[in-house]
């Protein structure tokens, strides 16, 4: 539980004014509490009769140093600490933003993919207070309170760009395609995020384009409507409209749906990240890059409800 103490009250940030970067230190600590609860403090200690005690949460602190250090191609996260789980609290603190983000998300994707895993006695033993789903969850409203640009959803930190269009189109969107199948289509959507918060934007803006149209392809492929393999976004969509995905009785009300399906990515696509770049270095604006992000979790979303309804 996240107390509403009165020291916040009256401070509520403007969720549409986001922050990427100098993420703040009593967020930092908010992670650290919850790496403490969620995945458990490293433990290790020689009894009087000589046997040795540790907690099941060592191997996922030796492990996660172990990767990171690999990754990062050095020896170790932190001078200062005598233990993995100290190096990585000291390492959080004191490093960049993006490798701050690279710790949060491999050490929620333990506690969501292992730690979520582990039985009764062994929580107990490694002295977990939190279940993962309620840490995913505070993670995720603590980055909300301090304004913070990100979520963790589906084992990737994700840069969020508005609130609201994440609210109510990107989380909706990846959740559909999870829930309704579209494997091929979410990784995708899944690694324009990850392009986007690396900074790849014209990576970005092209697998977003690749997620929308596998949606489409999927579901020609389901209805059996005729397509080809290498069919991009305008034809896919013509399919879609012949065979009533589109309602051709509402055309007009639709026109500018189908505006935006016809004109929308595949335009910015075209130009900006599916061809040669010339002789000049093509720079695309963050702003022009969520925009792709978030049309394109609009339009997946409203594709994958209207083949929900033809069913």
């Amino acid at each position: 539980m996240i107390f509403d103490l009165f020291s916040k009250r009256g401070k509520k940030p403007d969720k549409e004014i986001l922050i990427y970067d100098d993420l703040p230190r009593n967020f930092l600590i908010q992670v650290i509490h919850l790496w403490s609860d969620a995945i458990g403090r490293w433990y290790y200690e020689t009894d009087f009769y000589g046997k040795t005690h540790t907690s099941p949460s060592n191997n996922i602190w030796l492990q996660i140093h172990k990767q990171l250090c690999k990754e990062y191609g050095i020896f170790s996260l932190s001078k200062h600490g005598d233990n993995p789980y100290a190096k990585c609290q000291h390492f959080i603190q004191n490093t960049t933003t993006e490798q701050v983000l690279d710790i949060i998300e491999m050490s929620f994707l333990w506690i969501d993919k292992v730690v979520r895993t582990w039985d009764q006695s062994v929580l107990k033993k490694a002295n977990i207070t939190q279940t993962a789903e309620d840490a995913i969850e505070e993670l995720n409203q603590r980055f909300r309170e301090h304004a913070i640009g990100y979520q963790y959803i589906e084992g990737q930190i994700v840069r969020v760009d508005s609130e609201y269009i994440y609210e109510e189109a990107v989380q909706p969107a990846i959740s559909m395609m999870s829930e309704e199948g579209f494997e091929g289509a979410s990784q995708e959507f899944m690694s324009a995020h990850e392009h986007f918060r690396k900074g790849r934007h014209k990576e970005a803006i092209s697998d977003a384009l690749k997620a929308f149209e596998s949606v489409m392809k999927t579901i020609c492929k389901r209805k059996g409507w005729e397509v080809r393999d290498n069919a991009t976004a305008k034809p896919l969509i013509n399919t879609l409209f012949q065979n009533g995905l589109l309602s051709i009785s509402l055309q007009t009300q639709f026109s500018s749906l189908r505006d935006t399906l016809e004109s929308g990515l595949p335009t910015i696509r075209n130009k900006n990240s599916g061809h040669g770049q010339g002789e000049s270095i093509v720079h695309l604006p963050t702003h022009l890059v969520a925009y792709a992000l978030h049309l394109a979790a609009t339009n997946i979303l409203f594709l994958i409800e209207s083949y929900k309804a033809l069913d």
